[in-house]
């Protein structure tokens, strides 16, 4: 709850901040409503608020409005006098502190392309794409179903036309109403006997004899296929951006938090 709170101001002030407050909405009792103001209630940096219809700009000036009638009626009660409001206050100025401070060391952080390329030479496995099938099956409780099924794509002229027909009229699975597609899969999401048949199609074939599983028999025509390889360093480089720099952060953070543990009188109590 803490963690919440504290994220939730920092992002407030942070956001609130990086505004003008030039742009004066209202007044209450002499108090400016200012976009800085907006922010707070909008919480959403992203949020535009010039470009939200009337009706909802006029309810987030009220909103506003309201927290400051509010607060001003807080202050007056004396709330700030009382322990409770000094110790929180003191909270949040030091898990503030922090949390900016924290961003502004990761602000200095600088990586090269080196590093981006050692990380992602060292972590290669992490890049690896795992194969994919992708296919259409048609359900069926008998064999003899399902060796009828083939006859008639072995005489249809356009066998995945007819396919995805005798899926919907006769497929007892989940996907028999939408043609019997799958989607993309890798092998390991479907039962051994399954995958092992899928797999050993060529792209647009089907199963020339029934693929008998526990849940019943299959005929399988497979449309794409794509073997397990690893991701090209330029199609992961943002993201090995992000890693490496996170990674560096943990370090620095850590290397001065041990500088510091080193000079401290600390008492375990």
């Amino acid at each position: 709850m803490k963690k919440t709170v504290l994220s939730l101001v920092t992002s407030i002030a942070i956001t609130a901040s990086s505004l003008s407050a030039a742009s004066i909405y209202a007044t209450v009792n002499g108090q400016d409503v200012t976009k800085s103001d907006l922010a707070v209630i909008l919480r959403n940096p992203k949020i535009k608020f010039d470009t939200l219809p009337k009706d909802t700009k006029d309810r987030v000036i009220q909103q506003v409005i309201e927290k400051k009638l509010l607060t001003s009626k807080a202050l007056s009660s004396g709330v700030e006098k009382t322990k409770r409001f000094k110790d929180a206050i003191e909270k949040i100025k030091n898990d503030l502190a922090l949390e900016i401070w924290m961003q502004q060391e990761f602000k200095t952080l600088k990586i090269t392309q080196e590093d981006k390329k050692a990380y992602y030479k060292n972590n290669e496995l992490k890049y690896k794409k795992q194969a994919t099938l992708e296919a259409r099956h048609i359900l069926v409780a008998k064999e003899e179903t399902a060796l009828t099924i083939i006859k008639d794509l072995d005489a249809a002229k356009d066998k995945k036309a007819k396919f995805i027909e005798l899926a919907k009229e006769k497929s007892t699975g989940p996907t028999g109403k939408k043609g019997g597609y799958l989607g993309k899969f890798a092998p390991a999401q479907m039962v051994p006997e399954f995958s092992a048949a899928t797999a050993a199609l060529e792209v647009g074939k089907y199963t020339v004899k029934p693929v008998k599983t526990q849940f019943g028999f299959h005929v399988i025509l497979l449309e794409s296929k794509s073997a397990a390889k690893t991701a090209l360093f330029s199609e992961v480089e943002k993201k090995i951006t992000k890693e490496v720099l996170q990674d560096k952060f943990q370090k620095h953070i850590k290397s001065i938090a041990n500088g510091l543990r080193a000079k401290a009188k600390i008492v375990i109590k």
